[in-house]
């Protein structure tokens, strides 16, 4: 029996203080708008002294550990691009706060902000093997750029998990993928740096070049034309990146309206304008404001274009589930980001620098959350429940 394989749960969690991007265009000396209307954001979600990939990780999983359990997920797959340590696997710490069970398989994946994709591809072909299997994929990152640098204000923080399974109760990803690799320079980190960097034009070249090559091969591989699909999701290190993606995917597949396609982009945009830049979590994060947000149909067809710099992309879909609406938390994460508090810029900028600490420490407890990082103790990162 020929199984539907796709997500069947889905929840996300940011941090406990926000910083508002008035108060940094007030510092700067320039107009808000700059910030507001030009690259479409508000807020950046910033972490507390005890919250991390990992503790954020965690709380974006534990309500879908409540809801289904442990004893089926046998592979949990990390996606971030700001890992904590060269060897070991955030998620062998996010595996041991959740109490999964021993009996499993835990790893860590890197491609800039396309990883948490791979995952996804991952776990649709371990589930395949085994339907009886769910795998948890979870997406964790806090996005750093250097103060007074052209990246600063696209910072943020944020994790998404996703539980995928046969017979998904939220959306069945269809078989055909379109896909893109090329090496190039718009975005990276060595190790000797704890912020990346960037040519932010450039990147946005590459994006663009990125999302018309992987549509058409995803189209050559049997993929859905554009007029099936209902809506699209991208990756947004900022939310006007989306509208230009959608402007030149539009036009390139010869859409009857280019402005009703960028304003379709609408939903996917509520909630990262308020976290910031996530990372591998940020086209997930539009999915999710999508399913919460718009009324859209069981049977419709959600486009997905996922990018990464450096760089690889993948254009795919899924199909909307009958009841999938009962499967989604509404206001869970709008929760969380109300319940943040905000920071002024010159907490700020101490936050930022105090970061980049590194030997053993203790931390404060501020986080929201039900995890914190307690500190490092003889070079070990030391978790517990908050």
């Amino acid at each position: 029996m020929t199984h539907a394989i796709g997500i069947t749960d889905i929840s996300a969690a940011t941090t406990s203080l926000f910083f508002p991007l008035t108060s940094l265009a007030e510092a700067q000396g320039t107009s808000p708008g700059k910030y507001l209307r030009g690259i479409g954001q508000h807020e950046m979600s910033v972490p507390g002294d005890d919250e991390d990939i990992v503790t954020l990780a965690a709380r974006a999983a534990a309500p879908i550990i409540e809801r289904h359990g442990t004893k089926e997920i046998r592979t949990l797959v990390l996606a971030t691009e700001t890992g904590i340590d060269q060897s070991k696997a955030a998620g062998i710490y996010v595996h041991e706060l959740l109490g999964l069970e021993h009996n499993a398989r835990v790893v860590e994946l890197k491609e800039a902000c396309y990883s948490a994709t791979a995952a996804l591809q991952f776990a649709l072909g371990i589930v395949a093997r085994n339907p009886d299997e769910k795998v948890l994929v979870i997406a964790s990152d806090i996005a750093r750029y250097e103060l007074d640098s052209s990246g600063e204000a696209t910072q943020g923080a944020g994790a998404l998990a996703m539980l995928v399974s046969a017979d998904p109760a939220i959306m069945a990803i269809e078989p055909a993928s379109g896909l893109f690799t090329e090496n190039v320079h718009d975005f990276w980190r060595p190790n000797d740096r704890s912020t990346a960097l960037v040519d932010g034009r450039f990147s946005v070249t590459v994006y663009l070049r990125a999302v018309t090559a992987a549509y058409d091969d995803y189209v050559s591989r049997g993929g859905a034309e554009f007029s099936s699909i209902a809506r699209m999701c991208f990756h947004q290190p900022f939310t006007k990146m989306a509208a230009k993606a959608m402007q030149t995917l539009a036009k390139h597949a010869g859409a009857q309206s280019v402005a009703s396609a960028v304003s379709s982009l609408e939903e996917t945009m509520i909630h990262n304008r308020r976290l910031g830049n996530t990372y591998t979590a940020s086209v997930y994060m539009g999915l999710l404001s999508l399913l919460e947000n718009a009324g859209l149909r069981a049977g419709e067809r959600i486009g997905i274009f996922s990018y990464g710099s450096g760089a690889v992309a993948e254009f795919f879909a899924g199909t909307l589930v009958e009841g999938y609406r009962e499967h989604v938390r509404p206001g869970a994460l709008t929760a969380q980001l109300d319940a943040r508090r905000e920071i002024g810029y010159e907490e700020y900028r101490e936050r930022h620098i105090r970061a980049d600490r590194t030997g053993d420490y203790e931390t404060r407890a501020e986080g929201k959350g039900p995890f914190r990082l307690a500190g490092v103790r003889e070079s070990v990162r030391v978790y517990e429940k908050a």
